[in-house]
């Protein structure tokens, strides 16, 4: 058995609350497992004084900025205190939603539509490129803060007049954002440990998408898994799932965000490299359903730490 295990959690990020949540739950079930866990706010802890303080691993709950982007990863490189969840680059690469997409085109796998858009490109008012390049796309579109997690600052906008209220609201989390061509399908999302690929889980929500809203707060959110795609079907996306993941140089524990057009077809959205761990959360409901109850999940994934 490991010695003191560091259990990093809350930080300062828009998604703290969250976090805290996931980190909560860890602990517990560390715990129960027989480790010597101890929970870490980052806000107020200084991480660099984990070594002294005795802990020689650390489980990383953060979820956002400052947890999930390579920042905490690099400090603990830096103090040699192996981790869960990706490294340095992959962090970084995953949470910015636009480069993962750059580096999926570049491998040839399929993401939707889209356009990224600066603050510095505004000057109060659309350029008429950036109407050119949103005619393209067509309406309605997903404006989402590049690097912000749990849908926080994503609108769907059905109109042009919708358009400048997405923006303003999607700046507030990042000064760059995406514009993303809407897709009319189904919405999915696939675990990953490691290199197994966790049985895929279909979303259905009665609001206009999948928002903070419908995941943390609403009861008629639905998940079904299996998630009724046929074994041909459940393969394909498993397939594109595993190559997103390690096309970005994911290790560890993660969740890729996938979904289809009308006809079907599989897009890529993006992955989460620091997924939720609450009673709410989507990876450990895959995993009890390819039959990991949540101790041998966390236990999993701890042993995977780098």
């Amino acid at each position: 058995m490991v010695g003191k295990v560091a259990v990093l959690m809350g930080g300062c990020s828009s998604e703290r609350e969250i976090s805290l949540l996931s980190g909560q739950e860890v602990l517990n079930g560390l715990r129960d497992i027989g480790f010597d866990a101890h929970p870490i706010d980052t806000s107020n802890f200084p991480i660099c004084q984990l070594k002294q303080e005795g802990f020689i691993k650390a489980f990383i709950a953060l979820h956002g900025r400052g947890g999930e982007d390579g920042t905490i990863q690099a400090v603990l490189e830096y103090l040699k205190i192996p981790y869960t969840g990706s490294g340095v680059l992959a962090s970084s690469l995953s949470i910015d939603k636009i480069q993962s997409k750059y580096l999926w085109k570049g491998y040839g796998l399929s993401t939707c539509p889209f356009i990224s858009l600066n603050q510095s490109q505004m000057n109060g008012n659309l350029s008429d490129q950036v109407r050119k390049n949103l005619s393209h796309l067509g309406l309605p579109v997903f404006v989402k803060p590049n690097r912000a997690g749990s849908s926080l600052g994503v609108s769907r906008v059905n109109c042009m007049s919708d358009l400048e209220p997405a923006l303003i609201k999607a700046f507030h989390y990042d000064e760059e954002i995406l514009i993303e061509a809407f897709l009319n399908g189904d919405e999915y999302t696939i675990g990953v440990i490691g290199q197994t690929v966790l049985p895929s889980l279909r979303i259905q929500c009665s609001r206009e998408f999948y928002s903070y809203h419908a995941k943390y707060i609403a009861n008629d959110t639905k998940y079904f898994c299996p998630s009724g795609l046929s074994i041909e079907q459940e393969e394909d996306l498993k397939s594109l799932s595993l190559a997103a993941w390690n096309a970005l140089g994911c290790i560890g524990c993660g969740r890729v965000d996938v979904m289809t057009d009308a006809a079907g077809r599989f897009y890529l959205l993006e992955v989460n490299t620091s997924p939720g761990m609450s009673n709410r959360s989507l990876v450990p409901i895959a995993a009890r359903k390819a039959g990991i109850s949540f101790l041998e999940l966390i236990g999993r994934i701890l042993d995977l730490a780098n």
